[in-house]
C-alpha cells in the first residue's frame, strides 16, 4: 500500500472516528444500550488508528522538511539537525506502517470480552487432576498480575488433590483476546506424587476458553430453561451447606446444561449460571468461525480438534514447549507460577504475521 493510499484510508477512518464521537453523546443513542456499547467499542478501536494516523503524518512531514533543509540550506548546524531528523523518521516509518497495517485488519470482535475458562483433567487419573489444579493456580496468578478478577463457577475436586474439572470466569480488559491461545491439550511430564519407583509419567489436561456473551448477544426465553435446585457438595460428596443453593440450568432447545454452586445465595448462583449458559449458546455459532480460522492459523486450535496438543510441561528438564510455534523456554517454575506472558506474546506475534499474510492474499 502506497503512502498516499494509506493516508487516504486513515483519513476516512478518522472521519468515522469523529462521527462516532458525536453519536455517543446523543441522548437517543445512549438510551439504546446495544447500539451505545457497539459504538463505544468502535470508538476505542478507531482511537488507536487516529493516534497512529497523526503520528504517521508527523513523520512524513518531518521527512519532507528535513529533505527540504538539506536541499536548500547551507548552515552546517541546521543541516546536521535535519540529517538526524531524517535518519530518525526514516527508521520509524516502516515500523509504524507495519503497526498501522495490523490496526487496519479487523480484530476479532470477541477479543474485548471477558472469558469463561474450563480446565478438565484428562489422561493420567489422579496425576491429571493434580495437573489441572496446577494449571488453575497458574492462570489465577497470571490474572492477578493483570488485575483481572477470577470467579469460580463450579468445580469437582480430585481424589488426592487438584480438580477433575474447574470452571471459572475472568473479568477485565481484553481477557478473551489474551487467554484464547490457551485452548487445547496441555501435557505434563514428571514424577507423580503417587509414583513410588521415581518413574516419569505423562498426563494431560484440557483447557477451553470461551468468550463471555453479554445480555444483548443472546436472547433466552425463560420458558426454554429448566431450573434444578440442589445442595452444594464438596470433596467426597459431603454437603457444603444445608440450604438448597446450588443451581443447574438446562436449555431445553439445545440440551446445554450448566451449574453453579460457588455462592451460598441461590440468586447469585443462578445469575452466574445464566452468564455461562448464555455464553455456551452464543459459542455454538462462534465455534464455526473458530474452526474456520483454525484451518489457516497455527496459533489457534479447532474446537472440533479436542486432541490437539498445544504445550508440554517437562519437569525433569525444567522446560515448557509450545508446539504450535515450536517455542521453548527453560524456566518452568516461573511459567507455572503465572509468568506466561512471554509465550502469549510470541503467539500474538505469530498470529499477527499470519493475519497480515491473509490480508495480502
Amino acid at each position: 500500500m502506497s503512502e498516499t493510499s494509506l493516508i487516504e484510508k486513515l483519513d476516512s477512518l478518522v472521519i468515522r472516528f469523529e462521527e462516532i464521537g458525536k453519536l455517543i453523546t446523543d441522548p437517543d443513542v445512549i438510551t439504546d444500550r446495544k447500539r451505545f456499547v457497539k459504538l463505544n467499542k468502535e470508538y476505542k478501536d478507531l482511537e488507536k488508528i487516529a493516534a497512529a494516523r497523526n503520528k504517521y503524518r508527523q513523520i512524513l512531514t518531518g521527512i519532507n522538511e528535513a529533505k527540504s533543509i538539506l536541499e536548500n540550506e547551507s548552515d552546517t548546524e541546521l543541516r546536521e539537525i535535519a540529517r538526524e531528523e531524517l535518519d530518525t523518521c526514516t527508521q520509524q516509518l516502516p515500523l509504524l506502517e507495519e503497526e498501522i497495517k495490523l490496526l487496519l485488519i479487523p480484530a476479532d470482535p470477541q477479543d474485548s470480552k471477558n472469558a469463561i475458562v474450563e480446565i478438565r483433567g484428562g489422561t493420567g487419573g489422579d496425576e491429571a487432576a493434580i495437573f489441572a489444579g496446577d494449571l488453575y493456580r497458574m492462570y489465577a496468578k497470571y490474572c492477578e498480575s493483570k488485575a483481572w478478577r477470577v470467579e469460580v463457577t463450579s468445580s469437582s475436586e480430585g481424589t488426592i488433590g487438584g480438580f477433575k474439572e474447574i470452571i471459572f470466569t475472568v473479568t477485565g480488559e481484553n481477557v478473551y483476546g489474551t487467554l484464547k491461545y490457551e485452548s487445547g491439550v496441555h501435557r505434563v511430564q514428571r514424577v507423580p506424587v503417587t509414583e513410588t519407583q521415581g518413574r516419569v509419567h505423562t498426563s494431560a489436561a484440557t483447557v477451553a476458553v470461551l468468550p463471555e456473551a453479554e445480555e444483548f448477544d443472546v436472547e433466552i426465553k425463560e420458558s426454554d430453561i429448566r431450573v434444578d435446585i440442589f445442595c452444594a457438595s464438596g470433596h467426597g460428596g459431603q454437603s457444603v451447606n444445608t440450604t438448597y443453593s446450588a443451581i443447574r440450568l438446562v436449555h431445553l432447545p439445545t440440551g446445554i446444561s450448566v451449574q453453579c454452586q460457588d455462592e451460598k445465595s441461590q440468586l447469585k448462583n443462578k445469575a452466574k449460571a445464566m452468564v455461562e449458559l448464555r455464553s455456551r449458546i452464543y459459542n455454538m455459532e462462534y465455534r464455526k468461525y473458530l474452526d474456520e480460522i483454525a484451518s489457516k492459523r497455527k496459533t489457534m486450535v479447532s474446537t472440533g480438534d479436542r486432541s490437539a496438543k498445544i504445550r508440554t510441561y517437562n519437569y525433569p528438564q525444567g522446560r515448557v514447549t509450545d508446539h504450535r510455534i515450536n517455542y521453548t523456554i527453560y524456566n518452568l517454575s516461573a511459567f507455572v507460577g503465572g509468568g506466561i506472558q512471554g509465550v502469549i506474546d510470541q503467539l500474538i506475534i505469530a498470529e499477527n504475521a499470519e493475519r497480515l499474510k491473509e490480508s495480502e492474499l
